[in-house]
């Protein structure tokens, strides 16, 4: 199957995670295999295909080359400190592709591990397919995240509420380290107990005899993985931090352009590589509501949609306390970096957002007003109940420049008209033509995003009578969201109200 797998993580202090193999399943079938991203990663399609790669996907056989391992962390949920760990996931190791990259390869759903936490280590077809589909569709939207490879049934079910089908999700990263990850290595540091191990973190495995050992480790590993040209720096852990927040704010700027919810933004699911990681109860946005929430859990709307750079800045600080032994041996001085540092968050994270709302609206250059210009057409949307996507694909086409109304009739409100009026102003001073502001949008603003409705049509109709063509033809079309094409599809839609999903759950 083309397999070259290294294990350089696991050449970390042993606590970081627990060598333990996938647990076999009954009856391993295929039931989704990305063909163009094996391709990428240099895989034989074909072989995965058949019956001995539904087997290895499945977790019921090991490659010669893999040693698998689950990988520790710990994670603030909703604000509060736990210690955590892949309790239903193997990493079979890091595939180096021919030219050169190196992605991790895990399963998810493949049996319990140390730190299953009475948990029995699998996982249900429909949310191994919800997150096959929505990260195929991010991938579609030019948003980094993680990769779905294959899903596979397990034959056996697994009992929630309900009995269900069970299955295994093939999941290809840039890495899954995560803040959780350095919040865990923080607390082996101070000699918490680890999970699953039943001795103290500081011990044999301690990787030196400094206060910050496994955490420097660690940062050491992560700088190689992901910015080894900062490795050699003075200051590279402080530049770790910096780069990290940069690909956060990049990355949420991009979720806002899209109007996507991740739903759980648990420090544990932010990934240090900067992409999307972990979609469970996720969505977008059909109306515009900046307290946009979907979570079944999240009841105070803690992740809602507008919170989320905030609670990325928050995520950010926590991952900086990890460091701040690394950034200067006085405590002091190491606050007062770590401060400076997160308090540029904002004004990083709002130089992302306009950028990209300025494409939305087909601005290429900054001017002053262009906050405002942006902020009172949400307004408009938010008190018109205007769909969030449709509404900008439709500023995209060439008549809404000069007869909005004809385009959509909510653009005829007299509001919006005195909106619109300012917004052409301001692209008359913009270089080229009205039709190079067009091609931006076009570019900016999907015609179609996997509605939640959409999304669990699919997803019924796949666990509950094996139909597969409804999630065959929705990753058909997110594969390609912003082409013209889709403009009159069915697929821009929004829900009617009776298929409105109001509430996502997490899929464990």
């Amino acid at each position: 199957m083309r397999w070259n797998f290294d294990h350089s993580y696991a050449r970390l202090p042993e606590p970081f995670y627990a060598r333990v193999e996938p647990v076999p399943v009954n009856a391993p079938e295929l039931v989704l295999l990305n063909r163009s991203l094996a391709d990428d990663l240099g895989l034989d399609a074909d072989a995965l295909a058949g019956a001995e790669g539904a087997r290895m996907l499945g977790g019921s056989r090991v490659d010669a080359t893999s040693t698998p391992i689950a990988q520790a962390y710990a994670g603030h949920q909703f604000g509060h400190f736990t210690l955590l760990g892949d309790g239903r996931a193997h990493l079979l190791g890091e595939h180096r592709t021919p030219d050169g990259r190196r992605v991790d390869i895990q399963l998810k759903g493949s049996g319990p591990t140390p730190y299953s936490r009475r948990g029995d280590g699998r996982a249900a077809l429909g949310p191994m397919l919800r997150e096959y589909l929505v990260s195929e569709a991010m991938r579609g939207l030019g948003i980094p995240t993680t990769r779905s490879l294959a899903v596979v049934a397990t034959g056996e079910r697994v009992f929630r509420e309900d009995a269900l089908p069970g299955a295994v999700l093939t999941r290809v990263a840039a890495s899954h380290i995560r803040v959780g990850t350095f919040e865990y290595a923080a607390a082996l540091d101070a000699g918490l107990d680890v999970p699953g191990r039943g001795r103290k973190g500081k011990g044999a495995d301690a990787p030196a005899s400094d206060a910050a050992a496994f955490t420097r480790a660690l940062a050491d590993y992560t700088l190689w993985r992901h910015d080894p040209d900062r490795r050699d720096r003075p200051a590279r852990y402080l530049e770790l931090l910096e780069a990290v927040m940069d690909r956060q704010a990049a990355l949420i700027a991009q979720w806002m352009r899209v109007g996507f919810v991740h739903g759980v933004m648990n420090t544990d699911n932010m990934a240090l590589s900067g992409e999307t990681i972990d979609y469970g109860p996720c969505a977008f946005m059909d109306e515009y509501d900046p307290a946009t929430v979907f979570s079944s859990i999240d009841r105070q709307g803690r992740y809602a949609f507008a919170n989320q750079a905030g609670i990325a800045q928050w995520n950010l600080a926590r991952f900086a306390e990890t460091l701040l032994p690394l950034f200067d041996p006085d405590p002091k001085a190491a606050v007062a970096i770590a401060e400076d540092a997160i308090g540029r968050f904002p004004a990083l994270f709002t130089g992302y957002w306009r950028r990209a709302m300025r494409g939305k609206l087909g601005l290429e250059r900054e001017e002053p007003e262009d906050q405002a210009l942006i902020e009172s057409l949400l307004d408009w949307m938010q008190l018109s109940s205007a769909d969030y996507t449709n509404t900008f694909r439709d500023l995209a086409d060439r008549a809404a420049i000069d007869t909005p109304e004809r385009v959509d009739p909510a653009f005829g409100d007299p509001e919006f008209l005195a909106w619109h009026a300012r917004w052409k102003e301001r692209l008359a001073r913009e270089p080229g033509t009205p039709d190079d502001a067009v091609a931006r949008m076009r570019a900016a603003n999907p015609a179609v995003i996997p509605r939640n409705h959409r999304v669990e049509q699919a997803l019924d109709a796949a666990v509950q009578s094996g139909d597969l063509g409804p999630v065959h033809r929705l990753l058909q079309v997110l594969a390609d969201p912003y082409d013209t094409r889709h403009d009159g599809s069915e697929y821009r839609r929004p829900p009617p109200p009776d298929q409105r999903v109001y509430q996502t759950f997490c899929g464990t």
